[in-house]
């Protein structure tokens, strides 16, 4: 199993990313992925993830990267497909387009960028990927879509054939993980259980049967909001952090509400806890999983997953 990190760009400054993913790339994380939003709870400092990914690309030479995930209505997919083409030539093939429908209405309605009704987020979804698809294939590309369109694009420089790789992030059975088995390489969750991954793996693969393609095809990855940590204070500050920035409903102590993303399927606990956590759901096929990682400023986080996690779930 490969290990990541995930890293939400707000609060954060340009010197504290450089430092964290390479961080990430020293200490052999395979990944390193940015939250893509305006903002989340408070409006603080945040950080454009797309201007991150050029650095990434320069200051980096082998670890992947990519937005977990980007909201469809954030950018048009013209703007977009040139953006994520130019990214992995530019990081020699090491850019993961992650998209989503959004979730945030507040942050849409702030900055005015339109939010219609779910249906029609995931048309454009849909929409959109056809647009990039036909941007990175061979020759100038046409599209005439309800919502996008596209005239003899003839989108240069080209990336390499079948890239970059799309990355759709979700777990809704009727739209998401079709659209998953339609369009994606890989598949993204946030704190599934292993009986609950198995549970939407088992819905993915009949999404698969039904467009003619092997569910071994596709990529699974998660996101865990999982505190882990070298001591019980690395522990306590991460859940702090997290608090704060998206306030949990029902006021409950750090305990708490540790107690309750666990439950959901949130990795945390010992080192030993964590390995045997990722043991099973290697079991169920999930391929690699991203820590988040809360304050990018110190190294204790990725040391410590390095030192007592990423020997052992290379073997899984």
């Amino acid at each position: 199993m490969d290990i990541g990190l995930a890293v939400g760009p707000w609060g954060m400054s340009f010197d504290e990313f450089s430092f964290s993913i390479g961080v990430a790339e020293r200490h052999g994380f395979a990944s390193y992925y940015l939250g893509d939003h305006f903002y989340v709870g408070d409006q603080i400092d945040s950080l454009e993830p797309y201007l991150l990914f050029a650095l990434a690309a320069r200051e980096t030479t082998s670890i992947r990267f990519g937005p977990v995930v980007t909201p469809v209505m954030f950018r048009p997919p013209s703007n977009l497909g040139r953006l994520a083409a130019q990214l992995d030539l530019l990081s020699g093939g090491r850019f993961v387009l992650g998209l989503g429908v959004g979730w945030n209405a507040a942050e849409h309605a702030t900055y005015g960028v339109d939010y219609p009704s779910l249906g029609e987020r995931f048309d454009r979804l849909e929409e959109a990927i056809e647009v990039m698809q036909g941007m990175w294939g061979e020759g100038p590309a046409s599209f005439a879509g309800r919502y996008y369109q596209l005239t003899d694009a003839q989108t240069l420089p080209k990336p390499a054939a079948g890239r970059p790789p799309i990355l759709i992030g979700g777990t809704g059975e009727k739209r998401t993980l079709r659209a998953v088995a339609k369009y994606a390489a890989e598949w993204n969750c946030v704190d599934l259980t292993p009986a609950a991954f198995r549970q939407k793996s088992e819905v993915l693969a009949a999404h698969c049967g039904d467009v003619g393609r092997d569910p071994a095809d596709v990529r699974r990855s998660m996101t865990t909001i999982g505190f882990v940590g070298a001591t019980d204070a690395e522990v306590e500050a991460a859940t702090l952090t997290q608090m704060q920035r998206t306030p949990p409903q029902g006021n409950p102590t750090p305990a708490e509400y540790r107690a309750r993303l666990r439950e959901a399927g949130a990795i945390m606990g010992s080192a030993d806890e964590v390995v045997d956590q990722l043991g099973q759901l290697a079991e169920e096929g999930l391929n690699e999983v991203q820590f988040v990682y809360f304050d990018p400023s110190p190294e204790s986080l990725p040391a410590f997953l390095a030192r007592e996690v990423l020997p052992q779930a290379a073997a899984l």
